[in-house]
């Protein structure tokens, strides 16, 4: 049994026999326990690990930690004590899950045929395409026979079981190509996650999502993952009214004679045309890159990564860089086994990523570097999947340093609103003004950010959204730091300073000076409630205000 495997079949089996602590039992020893964690000065994970051992015992065995979150959940539920945010931030397991501001919740689609043709993907029977059974994710997927509702509230489940905030949900629908699923099954899917969050069934998308702006558990963002040819102005309407906020394009390369090589079936003319739809709709823009393709070279994968922030009609705000990963019973492995193709040895990806994070933008966020495919799957080539912190020990050596979001989030630092200072970043599209703009901490930390789209004069009216014609579009509106539930108080965090509706004001100023008239917001379902506090009201798509 490989690790993915041992991590599964202990998952299943904690879902089955996981007994919660006795209160009436272990009530005393417990309220111990909490307050000694609030006393606990610069408390690590081993002097945690030694305080439940001392105050507390189940029968005579040690208590794991999960079980202690959930009887601290469940005593605050039963009125046995208050809420402590101290001691939840400290019982918190793994608590990098929810450090960008909101709890992400990943689940797959069903299988169903793609449209490509791409010569690196693999296709493994019972799964989406491009995803193996034992990735961590189409694991969990597979357990739970792709049904949406099951697999919503299981990730809710392990996330509030480690003591993380969930009423605002970051939901991430993928597998395979999202636009080539029957639109009503797209329908059902997302249906039945709202129903997930919200706890009870509904009878339609619209009564789910009417249900979900109230709900304990908040979709705050919706993402779907599709390929640049799939996208219309059609699609695009399509997408916002399943809910979507933003979209993952598998764009791959910028090189029309390298996506011709691996059969990608698109152009990058149908790349800029995606982005340029996507941006004037006001969704947020996340790209995937793959280096080391059938016919690259890492020369031509500098130039191709540069060409990301170089043409005005590609530069997105997020960025997966996914080298290309040789799986056996591919037509890119039958080329590997002709001789005709060489995956990059760690000596060549390591310098190549590092070029590839110093050439980002201060308006991009590096999501991730290096898909999640479990190392037992890779022919040859580099199996690193913490490619990331490897290139990152590869910047600080040549005293280089990446300036993504990701890099610069505030995460779990504490700050002081009055420290903060707003940065104004301008930049071209082929379609709009964009205006990026942050508060950052004195140490260049980013607790907050917006992104302010301005459509040109000169863009086609068939190309935008009739319901966002003469609007300047907020396309995100992001506060890091710790996940907060809605309406807690903030104690150094980022979130419930008022940052957000700071940046709402300062971009309001900036859109009236432009001439806009209207400003709109692309609002996920579950902050429409904040939006409307701010004098927005609900349109078809969108929500908007006089400027």
């Amino acid at each position: 049994m490989n690790e993915n495997e041992r991590l599964t079949a202990k998952a299943a089996w904690r879902e089955k026999h996981f007994t919660p602590l006795d209160l009436a039992v272990h009530g005393d020893a417990l309220r111990a326990l909490f307050a000694a964690v609030h006393r606990a000065q610069n408390l690590t994970a081993a002097e945690l690990n030694r305080l439940i051992l001392q105050t507390i015992r189940d029968e005579g065995a040690p208590v794991p930690q999960d079980k202690i979150v959930d009887a601290y959940r469940r005593m605050i539920e039963l009125g046995m004590i208050a809420p402590d945010r101290i001691v939840a931030e400290r019982l918190k397991l793994k608590p990098t899950r929810t450090l960008s501001g909101v709890a992400p919740v990943a689940v797959l689609t069903g299988p169903y045929p793609c449209p490509g043709k791409c010569i690196f993907c693999p296709d493994a029977a019972g799964f989406p395409k491009s995803y193996l059974p034992l990735e961590p994710g189409a694991q969990r997927a597979a357990e739970h026979r792709f049904d949406p509702f099951r697999q919503v509230r299981a990730r809710i489940a392990t996330l509030e079981g480690n003591g993380h905030a969930t009423d605002k949900i970051e939901l991430l629908i993928l597998g395979g190509t999202w636009s080539a699923y029957p639109p009503k099954y797209q329908t059902w899917f997302v249906q039945r996650c709202l129903d997930a969050m919200n706890g009870a069934d509904s009878a339609t998308l619209a009564d789910a999502q009417r249900a979900n702006e109230h709900a304990a558990h908040r979709n705050v963002g919706m993402v779907m993952e599709t390929r640049p040819d799939h996208i219309t102005l059609a699609e695009v309407r399509r997408l916002r009214a399943l809910g979507a906020t933003k979209v993952q394009l598998g764009v791959q390369s910028l090189d029309d004679a390298i996506l011709a090589a691996n059969c990608r079936g698109h152009t990058v003319a149908d790349t800029r045309r995606a982005l340029r739809l996507l941006r004037l709709a006001g969704f947020k823009l996340h790209v995937h890159w793959m280096p080391n393709l059938f016919g690259a070279t890492p020369e031509s994968d500098r130039a191709d990564c540069a060409r990301l922030w170089q043409d005005p009609g590609l530069r997105p705000d997020e960025l997966k860089i996914y080298p290309c990963s040789l799986i056996e019973g591919t037509e890119l492995f039958a080329r590997w086994q002709r001789g005709a193709y060489q995956p990059y040895p760690d000596e060549t990806l390591v310098p190549l990523i590092a070029d590839c994070k110093t050439l980002t933008p201060p308006y991009c966020r590096i999501n991730r570097i290096f898909r999640d495919i479990p190392a037992s799957y890779i022919v040859a080539g580099s199996k690193q999947s913490h490619l990331r912190m490897v290139a990152q020990k590869e910047m600080q050596r040549r005293g280089a340093q990446c300036q993504c979001i990701r890099c610069r989030e505030v995460r779990g630092e504490k700050i002081s609103a009055a420290e903060l200072r707003l940065d104004a970043l301008t930049y071209a599209t082929d379609a709009t003004t964009e205006h990026f703009l942050s508060y950052l901490t004195p140490r260049g930390k980013i607790a907050g950010f917006l992104r302010l789209s301005l459509a040109s004069p000169d863009v086609p009216r068939d190309e935008i959204l009739a319901e966002l014609r003469a609007c300047a579009v907020i396309r995100e509106v992001h506060i890091y730091g710790p996940a907060l539930e809605i309406g807690g108080a903030s104690r150094g965090e980022a979130q419930h300073t008022g940052l957000g509706t700071h940046l709402i004001e300062r971009a309001t100023e900036i859109a009236r000076a432009a001439g806009f008239q209207r400003l709109a917001v692309i609002a996920a379902i579950g902050t429409r409630a904040y939006y409307r506090k701010l004098g927005f009201e609900l349109g078809e798509l969108y929500m908007g205000r006089a400027i």
